[in-house]
């Protein structure tokens, strides 16, 4: 698994013993993405599909809309103390034509794994205009193949087992089968690696498409699969107020606390079958 997870020592008590003994846990490091040479952003990730997460922030950030507007991404410096390569900074150049973004003192640079609105300045620049209306999809999910989703985007999750410390984003189509998954310490990070698979397969937009995430529906995944294309996500834990105001003002379908035969419908009903009709 290279440098997805680590080993450390731990003291392990329990009702019967104390004993030391190893640990697998999963690495946290900082990518920082660059375009045309200058920073954008940092982000704490997890390292692996490094250009599928450059490529989806820039989609959710709406810099790019289409594979041909990226014409190259490349690791560049960053060096340990041992001249190696930590593979940690990406430098994206934008085809000709494609305007760059504005890298003003409005963004703060750095984004935690556990929330990527941090990185942003205030609550007016959340809102990325959406190339492609979702309102209109006419995605039909039966609850029970969505009921089922969660288990089988658990079954994707590589690295969960050993470690237990990684969120989860799956895309699913209507008939519950998985498009792609892609896992991350941050669930913002899962996320736009999933967009930026989607974007380098010339997927985009994603209608009639879900978005599963295996933590809580924020505002910002919601604004994420909103700029996809996405009609419908499904969290295993809760929504946000913003989240849920987002969602219903869009038209997307925003499904919390998915789990087994039950699901707190917030928006959308219109697009799940239910027993009751």
């Amino acid at each position: 698994m290279g440098r997805v997870t680590g080993r450390r020592r731990v003291l392990r008590v329990d009702a019967e013993r104390v004993v030391r003994r190893p640990d697998t846990l999963v690495v946290e490091e900082p990518l920082e993405i660059r375009i045309a040479g200058r920073p954008v952003t940092v982000t704490m990730r997890t390292p692996g599909d490094d250009f599928d997460l450059a490529h989806g922030f820039l989609v959710t950030e709406g810099i790019v809309r289409s594979p041909a507007e990226v014409d190259m991404i490349r690791y560049c410096a960053g060096a340990d103390e041992d001249g190696r390569n930590t593979y940690n900074v990406l430098d994206v150049a934008l085809a000709d034509g494609v305007a760059l973004p504005d890298l003003t003192l409005e963004r703060n640079f750095y984004a935690t794994s556990s929330c990527g609105v941090c990185g942003k300045a205030s609550i007016d620049a959340l809102e990325v205009t959406a190339a492609w209306p979702i309102a209109s999809d006419d995605l039909s999910v039966d609850a029970a193949v969505l009921a089922a989703l969660p288990d089988r985007l658990r079954a994707a999750q590589r690295v969960f087992d050993s470690t237990g410390g990684l969120h989860a984003a799956g895309l699913f189509d209507a008939a519950g089968e998985l498009l792609c998954a892609r896992e991350d310490v941050g669930r913002h990070n899962a996320v736009d690696k999933l967009v930026g698979w989607a974007l380098r397969e010339r997927g985009l937009p994603l209608a009639g498409c879900i978005l599963v995430v295996s933590g809580r529906a924020s505002f910002e995944l919601t604004q994420k699969a909103l700029v996809a294309g996405i009609p419908m996500l499904a969290a295993v834990s809760a929504p946000s107020t913003l989240a849920v105001d987002l969602a219903e003002r869009v038209g997307m379908t925003l499904v919390g606390f998915l789990r087994g035969p039950s699901m707190n419908i917030y928006t959308g009903p219109q697009r799940i079958t239910t027993p009751a009709g």
